[in-house]
């Protein structure tokens, strides 16, 4: 429609919208000076038609102010396709910081949620630990009690013989004094005799008080803390590697422990930098090493398909190139460094031990249960490298291996 009407407003002969325009006397209408630049060069002849003019033009009035109202009408249309134009960057970033700001309220709903989720897991962890101390606490108050019985009932027995020994001894010194009271007291025959009836009759020891008779104190509060903790590490586990559930991508499931993972259903995770979401199904360990000798132990079982290792921490956003790699993959064992080399192993393992010697440059994986080495790669590390984690496979996870605790008590010197 605005096109029909410009195309309607334009001038025959410099093709613009009119100024000025006048009318011939045979209908048609130029701009003033389109017509005298005509009329300068040529006959009085019209430019559209070529008919001679036999009157004088005049200024079309109507046409004039419809030219101007459209040409105002245009600017600023223009002028608002240029504010327009102006807004589009702007527009543009209000849309993005809508989605960014939707992904950040999806980010605090997930920390509501982890926040619950960790709460929760802390609180029953405290409370094996409670009960343990509270069925420890019993079990040597009850220890307690028994010993207490135990010593008094025989204090109470010795008490109880004590009694029987005075009150014999009570008798004789009765009998004695009653006899001698009863004969001669003159008579120095029956004193003797009375004397050798009581030097006859024995006297009894001297009751002593046994040993042990005591509580023995020191074997209920002897380096008490100490007695309970040292029980307490046969109900608790350590791992040497806590798996970041913030870096799993979105289609691994991690153990409510952080010490397995296995593929599982996709989930809405927030995108957060640490996340592996377009560069594989990967879920590094929480702890990074720069120096020092680190060993882990993973239950790979019969997976279908895993792999295993450590990156470097400036390959995050491209794990392969910086990354030492044995992976079981299609029935087939590699191990991987920039390029991949398959391995011939005579026995399927079900555990893999992965090695790093940060100071002397080595990542060696081998078979805890066979104790055989399967493949040792070299490489001078500068950076923190990460263990991570790789797999598909939804009925096998892999599992890092609890270690042995021990407790050492050492002598200071």
């Amino acid at each position: 429609m605005a096109s029909s009407l410009e195309e309607n407003l334009e001038c025959p002969v410099c093709r613009e919208i009119f100024k000025d325009p006048v009318s011939l006397s045979c209908g048609h209408s130029v701009c003033k000076d389109c017509l005298k630049r005509c009329w300068k060069e040529k006959e009085k002849l019209c430019p559209v038609c070529r008919r001679r003019n036999s009157k004088d033009h005049f200024t079309n009035f109507a046409l004039k102010k419809l030219c101007e109202a459209f040409i105002k009408e245009r600017g600023e249309q223009q002028q608002d396709e240029k504010f327009e134009e102006a807004l589009k960057p702007f527009k543009r970033k209000l849309q993005h910081f809508e989605q960014v700001k939707e992904k950040f309220e999806q980010t605090a709903k997930h920390v509501r949620v982890q926040a619950q989720r960790t709460e929760t897991q802390i609180k029953e962890q405290f409370k094996k630990l409670h009960q343990f101390l509270e069925d420890e606490e019993e079990a040597r108050m009850a220890a307690l009690r028994l010993e207490e019985r135990q010593k008094s009932r025989g204090i109470k027995e010795k008490i109880e013989a004590l009694s029987r020994e005075m009150q014999a001894l009570s008798e004789t010194i009765k009998a004695t004094e009653e006899q001698m009271r009863a004969e001669e007291a003159s008579s120095l025959l029956n004193y003797k005799a009375a004397v050798e009836r009581i030097q006859d009759h024995p006297l009894p020891e001297d009751p002593k008080l046994a040993s042990g008779a005591l509580i023995d104190e020191a074997k209920h509060l002897g380096n008490l803390a100490f007695n309970i903790w040292h029980k307490m590490k046969d109900m608790v586990s350590y791992t040497p590697l806590t798996l970041d559930p913030n870096t799993a991508n979105q289609s691994l499931s991690l153990s409510g422990d952080l010490t397995s993972v296995i593929e599982g259903e996709v989930k809405k995770l927030p995108d957060n930098p640490e996340r592996f979401i377009s560069s594989g199904k990967f879920v590094q360990s929480s702890e990074g090493f720069d120096s020092g000798t680190h060993s882990w132990d993973v239950q790979v079982g019969d997976g279908v398909g895993w792999r295993l290792g450590v990156f470097a921490e400036s390959a995050r956003s491209d794990i392969w190139k910086g990354s030492w790699v044995l992976a079981w993959i299609g029935g087939t064992y590699s191990a991987r460094s920039g390029s991949s080399t398959d391995l011939d192993l005579k026995k399927k393992p079900q555990k893999i031990r992965v090695t790093l010697d940060w100071d002397r440059g080595k990542v060696s994986f081998s078979d805890p249960d066979t104790n055989t080495l399967i493949h040792t790669f070299t490489h001078k590390f500068t950076e923190k490298m990460f263990p991570f984690f790789n797999t598909w496979c939804n009925k096998h996870p892999l599992k890092i291996l609890p270690v042995k605790v021990c407790v050492t008590v050492e002598q200071s010197s």
